[in-house]
């Protein structure tokens, strides 16, 4: 019985793989998310640029730390020390324990009396928005409020107070025009952003987050795994483990952008988030 269990559990994992195989590969064919030749050709002179950018004592904000991707993108800064001063802004102060934390500004704000704080986003060269939740946990009101008024007033605040580049955290097949109103309020947030005229303004969308949230429902839980799973197969322009997009982020600050307005879609995040060799 025993035998007989383990040749039925092989032949399941067998089936799954090839299926994880054959469906990595139509991905592949059908995948036209095409990488610019910048994100590909970067890692070389990465130590460079990231030298010159250190030179020019520039600051940065986070909105979102307490997030996934924000966490993250916290750690990417902390370890490749480009800005002399990050400030965290949030609804409540973060603790953390550890010497690379100790010059951490942190700016506790209540987002629905923003205009309060506005002091909160002076005098930085770059904000990078991370900030967003779902309509499970906060509803429909509660999403829109967060994902659009928040994000949307923050980066009014900020280009007020003088910063000229803004990093936005959007998703895959963002559209201001679209039925679902999840990339609705995100494309809606994108153009009206992009209206604010900032010197810079980067776009990342990135497709299936690959991370292991602490609050997870288990349709969540099986997506992230199956997309895992492709992405060991092949890179596609449906999934990205979290460290690429925060690697990303932080790398492309450094890259002089063609146009004001950037939109890097999921295979110029996976790109982009392999340059770095530390």
């Amino acid at each position: 019985m025993r035998l007989l269990c383990c040749s039925s559990l092989g032949k399941a994992t067998g089936i799954s793989a090839l299926f994880i195989v054959g469906f990595a590969l139509i991905l592949k064919y059908f995948d036209d998310d095409t990488v610019p030749v910048k994100y590909l050709s970067m890692s070389e002179d990465i130590e460079a640029q990231e030298e010159h950018f250190r030179r020019q004592n520039q600051s940065c904000f986070i909105l979102g730390a307490s997030g996934e991707t924000g966490k993250v993108l916290l750690e990417e800064l902390l370890q490749r020390n480009i800005y002399s001063r990050i400030t965290l802004i949030g609804r409540r102060k973060l603790t953390f324990e550890g010497e690379a934390y100790k010059n951490l500004v942190q700016e506790v704000v209540d987002f629905e009396k923003l205009d309060e704080y506005a002091a909160a986003f002076q005098g930085h060269h770059v904000g990078y928005c991370c900030l967003g939740t779902t309509r499970a946990k906060a509803g429909a009101d509660g999403f829109v409020r967060v994902d659009h008024d928040y994000v949307l007033k923050s980066a009014e605040l900020a280009k007020v107070g003088g910063c000229k580049q803004f990093h936005l955290e959007s998703s895959r097949g963002a559209n201001k025009d679209s039925s679902f109103l999840y990339l609705k309020v995100k494309g809606q947030v994108e153009a009206e952003i992009e209206a604010l005229d900032f010197d810079r303004f980067s776009i990342y969308r990135p497709g299936v987050l690959l991370v292991d949230r602490q609050e997870s429902r288990p349709g969540e839980w099986l997506a992230r795994k199956f997309f895992a799973a492709v992405n060991t197969v092949v890179t596609s322009s449906m999934s990205v483990p979290i460290q690429a997009v925060a690697k990303a982020m932080v790398s492309n600050t450094l890259l002089q952008p063609e146009k004001k307005t950037e939109i890097l879609e999921n295979k110029a995040i996976a790109a982009l988030g392999k340059t770095v060799k530390k």
